[in-house]
Parts: C-alpha cells; structure tokens; sequence
C-alpha cells in the first residue's frame, strides 16, 4: 500500500474540464510528494474551462493507449461539463474508469465527472454525489445519491463541485494511504 509521497496518480482530462477540478488536486497531491500524470485521448495537450470561457492549457503526460490502469495508485476524474461528456463517448476512456472501479483503488470524480462512472456501469448499489445536474442520471445508473461535499463509498469518492476540493482531495490523500476501503470516511 503506497503513501501519498509514493503514490502515482492519474488524471483522465480532454478539452473543457473544469480549471481548478484539474489543476488543483494536481499541484496538492503533488505537493504531498506524490507523483501526478494528467493522460488524454490523444497525448495532447488539454485546454480548460475557466467559469464562463476557454482557460489555461495543461501539459498532458500520457496518451491514453499508452496508459495502464494497474500502473497508478488512484484516477481522479475533474469535471466541467464539456470534459467528461466528451470522455465518455471514448471507448478506451470509459475502460480505463471501469479497470480502476475493478481494481479496488481510489477512483475519484468531482462535478459533472461522475458521468464517466455512470458509463462505465460502476454505480449499481453505491452511494454517490455529484453537481445537481446530474443526479439524475447517476440515480438511473442504480446509485444512492446523496447532497455530501464528499461521498467516499468503497473505492469511490465522489463530490459536488469545486466549493468541495477541500474535502474532495483530503479524502483521496486519505483513501490513497489507507487503501481505497474506506467507507464515507470524509
């Protein structure tokens, strides 16, 4: 079982995501010393959604053919809307959730990157919460959805919005230490 100082985090991301749902779990996960990768569809480069226009550009570390679910400690899944509706349409993106629900490790999704939970088919009988929006749509995927600033059901961990990341990120550094088997332990 890693520590956070070892631990190897992925960030799933494409264009749109939610500025500070990427770049701030990043930059206080590797403040903790782990190492963090951001991995997109393609390898490239990934451009942001800063509230009400395009953002700041984020370097992408990995393509997501090159990346290995069993090589990483924990997938977080940053939100804003356009981001995780357009991973979720990616095969390869979708398994790559999947393989990290399967895995036991800490799968982590915050906002609207939930959906990406809902199509991987990960939800049935968890406990889950996400932005308002899109309750809806994990209920339907068989969830128990709850208004918490973070749910942490097995290895899921899930939160509303970026008014949470406080929370969102003190429990991912926790279920990262403790082994993903945590219970709403936020």
């Amino acid at each position: 079982m890693p520590t956070i100082g070892t631990a190897k985090i992925a960030i799933l991301a494409t264009d749109g995501f939610e500025k500070v749902e990427l770049t701030v779990p990043r930059d206080e996960l590797k403040k903790a010393g782990a190492t963090v990768h951001i991995i997109s569809p393609e390898g490239d480069d990934v451009r942001s959604w800063d509230e009400t226009d395009w953002g700041s550009t984020e370097p992408a570390d990995l393509s997501l053919k090159d990346a290995n679910a069993a090589d990483y400690d924990a997938l977080v899944l940053p939100g804003g809307q356009i981001n995780p509706d357009k991973l979720r349409t990616i095969p390869e993106a979708v398994s790559f959730v999947k393989a990290f629900a399967e895995s036991g490790k800490p799968l982590a999704a915050i906002c609207h990157g939930p959906w990406l939970l809902v199509e991987a088919d990960v939800l049935k009988g968890r406990r889950a919460t996400s932005f308002p929006s899109i309750r809806t749509d994990l209920r339907n995927a068989g969830a128990e959805v709850v208004d918490e600033t973070v749910v942490h059901d097995g290895n899921l961990i899930t939160s509303r919005n970026p008014d949470d990341l406080d929370a969102f990120i003190r429990t991912i550094k926790d279920a990262v230490e403790q082994g993903a088997s945590g219970r709403d332990a936020a």
